[in-house]
């Protein structure tokens, strides 16, 4: 592996669309995490609920904004096989406004218990979607879909492929729900070039990780920073360039190998990855 490039290699310009998902070092405390991101001159960071809840939502508000970051997205709203869907969904747009994040990423959920109709499950999520849209839109978040990787269909994420989160987001209006491009998810797909041309201005946040094999217990920490794994980053990259994205690129990574490395040396690991397979 690389060693992380120096911050005296890197400039503001450089880094100008990067950002850090804070799941990235997820043992990292928040107030820890933006002061890591304020040294190493990053201008935005990904929010997740459960620690921004851990440390007050007022207070995670405020702290980000002194410190001049930028909150590229805030994680997760979805899941709506749930019984208390609605509430909670309502509960995150109300946060993601609180904290300046103008996307609210959505992980749709799994099946039902009991369930295998998969394609009711889609059926649910589009309607829940078209609930939920007037309510993101009064509060100036946008609804982001975003398909997880097939393995996850069954306890997780019915929406599979980008092209399925575009039939749902090509019903509402792009400003109000658009679609996540999460390398970890799509790089597989033989038509995910042609749906990020398709997606144009619906990509709402594009998220980079890389694909190490064998895969985990679980499989769901199998993610490595950029460039330790076989992901093609940079096509993906200049696909939704080419597609008209010109917004934030969050390195996102769930790792357990990571996750045990020193929050700061994570960073200075995805800037360097980022740089060099990513920009």
């Amino acid at each position: 592996m690389r060693a992380p490039q120096s911050r005296a290699e890197t400039s503001p310009a450089s880094l100008a669309r990067f950002s850090f998902n804070q799941a990235t070092a997820q043992r990292w405390p928040l107030p820890e995490v933006v002061a890591g991101c304020v040294a190493a001159g990053v201008p935005g960071i990904g929010l997740w609920r459960e620690p921004v809840a851990e440390y007050g939502l007022a207070r995670s508000a405020k702290l980000v904004r002194d410190a001049g970051l930028a909150v590229t997205s805030l994680c997760r709203g979805g899941f709506f096989s749930a019984d208390d869907w609605r509430a909670e969904n309502l509960r995150a747009i109300e946060e993601a406004a609180a904290l300046g994040a103008p996307e609210l990423v959505l992980v749709s959920g799994g099946l039902p218990v009991g369930s295998r109709d998969v394609d009711g499950a889609r059926r649910r999520v589009a309607d829940a979607i078209g609930e939920l849209a007037p309510h993101a839109e009064a509060a100036g978040v946008r609804l982001a879909i975003e398909p997880l990787h097939p393995m996850f269909a069954a306890d997780r994420c019915v929406i599979a492929t980008l092209g399925q989160a575009l039939d749902i987001a090509e019903r509402f209006d792009p400003a109000v729900v658009g679609v996540v491009v999460d390398a970890y998810h799509v790089w597989w797909d033989d038509t995910v070039y042609a749906q990020i041309a398709r997606a144009g201005e619906r990509i709402a946040a594009f998220q980079v990780c890389d694909w190490v094999t064998p895969l985990p217990e679980g499989v769901l920490l199998g993610r490595a920073l950029p460039g330790d794994g076989c992901i093609e980053l940079r096509r993906l990259r200049e696909a939704v360039d080419a597609a008209g994205y010109v917004g934030p690129i969050e390195v996102e990574v769930f790792s357990a190998e990571v996750w045990a490395r020193p929050g700061a040396e994570v960073l200075d690991a995805a800037i360097a990855g980022y740089l060099r397979h990513v920009a």
